[in-house]
């Protein structure tokens, strides 16, 4: 399959119907790896979907491909872009670089002064996330918020957290600082559906 029959783009509320087969691909691809990972709700994908929070990838007929999602914290000091996920058909198609393109550009786009960190036991990721900028950091570098933190008890590696005073963990922390960089190239597709966002709140 090729590139151009899969499209990446920013989730809205249309796309709730695909809530609960992201959620069964992230669960099987957390059994494979044998890794943990944050458990998360129809309702709280579905609600990212309707802020424009997400970033899905479809095939041209509507099948699922992948999935990644944003969450700010901190009154939006920090930025997480989490649940990357590429369904097992299309692996090896550039479908998670894609998604990781997109839902970093939409973090820059809409929280250009934020920190954007990332907490992954994935070594594709972390080779995305230093290819965009990021560095690795110690736990202390990431957001005191209680609610990212909680985030992480749905994980099977939580006791590793917990012994050790949250200072580490499986996953590796990266951070990336806007300070340190150029302003974002901001595509159209981004953009135009945030401008959608705004027109919404403002009815």
């Amino acid at each position: 399959m090729e590139q151009e029959e899969i499209e990446v783009l920013v989730a809205g509320p249309e796309h709730e119907k695909y809530v609960d087969t992201i959620l069964d691909t992230i669960a099987e691809a957390a059994k494979v790896r044998g890794t943990g990972i944050a458990k998360r709700t129809h309702e709280y994908l579905a609600k990212k979907m309707s802020e424009a929070k997400a970033v899905i990838a479809l095939t041209k007929d509507g099948v699922f491909a992948g999935f990644s999602y944003i969450e700010t914290w901190e009154n939006q000091q920090y930025v997480t872009t989490s649940g990357l996920i590429v369904h097992p058909d299309f692996r090896g198609h550039h479908v998670a670089k894609r998604i990781k393109d997109m839902t970093f550009t939409l973090a820059r786009t809409r929280w250009p002064h934020a920190k954007i960190f990332s907490l992954t036991s994935g070594a594709a990721v972390m080779a995305m996330n230093t290819q965009l900028g990021y560095q690795p950091v110690t736990f202390a570098d990431l957001t005191d918020d209680e609610a990212f933190w909680r985030g992480c008890e749905g994980c099977c590696n939580v006791d590793v957290l917990h012994r050790t005073g949250r200072k580490y963990c499986i996953c590796t922390a990266m951070l990336y600082d806007p300070t340190e960089h150029l302003p974002a190239k901001i595509p159209d597709e981004v953009l135009s559906r945030i401008k959608r966002l705004q027109e919404l709140d403002e009815q």
